[in-house]
């Protein structure tokens, strides 16, 4: 047995500034931290993160509840139920319990995933596993795959502060032959990408978004498309490299329809698009660009749409606030053919037991999986290990550039280092890389 010591919390801050949980849990084989990412587009069925909204501090995004529930309520009760570290599904179990709530209300989505998560890492020391060993054993993966990295490099939406209304511009390496190369790749083709911004643009326009990504203040998405294509063609990977976008059409669904010209004060309704329009618009993306993944094209709660578009192409169509990583909405989508790929955020359902049942569900289904970070991150690497744990072949956490999301990267060439020969990379195949 490997029981719990202590359970600590504490308030610190993620990239943005704004507070987060972190969870240091003690057991014989030494301390486990855990940091909790935080999102900024949201999606309205997440399991709920616990903020006090007290105005008069921290804008109201301090998280002492969720610290106090912690250290009081899930830390003691824990400890006292004497359950081994090593029992992940156990332990998630009894603090879904213990929480007793559909959405995790009580204690707090954020309070709860902080201990998961520290749980999962003292259980891969104590069995003397790397972490990602550790949770491919927790979900009955034998064959370990490295992801193709889907690089943000041009942000918009809410992530940025310029007038582009899809949220993310991606680049995916599926033609490298490891995940080195893939870096290699993404690093040089985003410092192309740059200087064209600056040449184009100026200087001013190369700040970056709060995935890393350039914000150049352009309004036009097919200008975001052809800007990422000329870096392509400039740094010698053309054919190697393919695209793929997070829309967020959520954050511009207004009264039925899509405002593509959202971030201007002053948008015209006349201008707005109807899903058809707005399906039309892909397609002819699709048909223009090497595009091989778009998320969230529609609003969370607009299936037809949603149906529509997946029966219309043969490229990966990613559910990611009409998923939010829960089961029942997984089960809808599924139903209803409403996408082909699930995108895992661990903070969107709280446990690690749920985020591999949720792989799990997806990829019986045919289903990709694309492990993400958050738009909010911290330098916690958890998710490395989980896509490479799973073996997803797939991973989104940000641009090249700024260290929480570099972190994740740099893990994953750890990883990579140590499977040595038998390093695997998932390339072409990162929607299926087991067949």
């Amino acid at each position: 047995m490997s029981s719990i010591k202590s359970i600590k919390a504490r308030q610190i801050f993620d990239s943005r500034g704004n507070p987060t949980v972190e969870v240091d849990l003690v057991t014989d084989d030494g301390l486990f931290r855990s940091e909790v990412p935080s999102g900024a587009s949201t999606g309205i069925h997440e399991a709920l993160e616990l903020r006090d909204n007290d105005k008069s501090k921290y804008h109201g995004k301090s998280v002492f509840k969720a610290i106090s529930n912690i250290n009081n309520t899930i830390g003691p009760e824990l400890i006292k139920s004497n359950l081994d570290v090593t029992s992940q599904s156990d332990i998630d179990n009894f603090l879904l319990k213990l929480d007793g709530t559909p959405n995790k209300s009580n204690l707090g989505a954020n309070a709860i995933l902080g201990v998961s998560l520290a749980v999962c890492k003292a259980g891969a020391a104590k069995k003397k596993k790397p972490l990602y060993r550790y949770i491919a054993d927790l979900a009955g993966n034998t064959n370990i795959i490295l992801p193709v990295p889907a690089f943000n490099v041009i942000n918009g939406g809410s992530h940025a502060g310029n007038k582009l209304a899809m949220q993310e511009f991606m680049i995916l390496p599926t033609g490298a032959s490891s995940f080195s190369d893939a870096m290699k790749m993404g690093t040089e083709i985003y410092h192309h990408l740059k200087n064209g911004i600056k040449s184009r643009f100026g200087l001013d326009a190369t700040s970056v978004g709060d995935e890393g990504g350039f914000a150049p203040n352009i309004l036009d998405n097919k200008e975001a498309l052809n800007l990422i294509i000329d870096s392509i063609k400039t740094a010698g990977y053309d054919g190697k490299v393919k695209i793929g976008m997070d829309v967020a059409a959520s954050e511009f669904y207004k009264n039925g329809k899509y405002d593509l010209n959202f971030k201007n004060e002053k948008s015209d309704p006349s201008t707005y698009l109807d899903s058809d329009s707005l399906k039309n618009l892909y397609l002819q993306f699709i048909k223009e660009f090497p595009i091989v993944s778009i998320e969230d094209p529609f609003d969370q709660d607009d299936w037809s749409s949603w149906t529509t578009l997946t029966s219309s192409t043969d490229i990966q169509i990613v559910g990611d606030d009409v998923t939010v990583t829960n089961p029942n909405r997984i089960k809808m989508a599924i139903d209803k053919k409403a996408c082909n790929c699930l995108l895992l955020k661990v903070n969107q359902i709280g446990t690690v037991t749920e985020s591999i049942n949720a792989h799990k569900l997806a990829k019986s289904a045919g289903w990709g999986t694309m492990v993400s970070h958050r738009s909010g991150e911290t330098e916690d690497t958890f998710i490395a290990d989980l896509v490479v744990g799973l073996s997803t072949g797939q991973i989104k956490t940000g641009a090249p550039c700024r260290s929480e999301r570099l972190a994740k990267y740099n893990q994953i060439l750890r990883i990579e280092e140590e499977l040595g020969s038998s390093a695997k990379y998932a390339g072409n195949k990162f929607r299926n890389p087991q067949a």
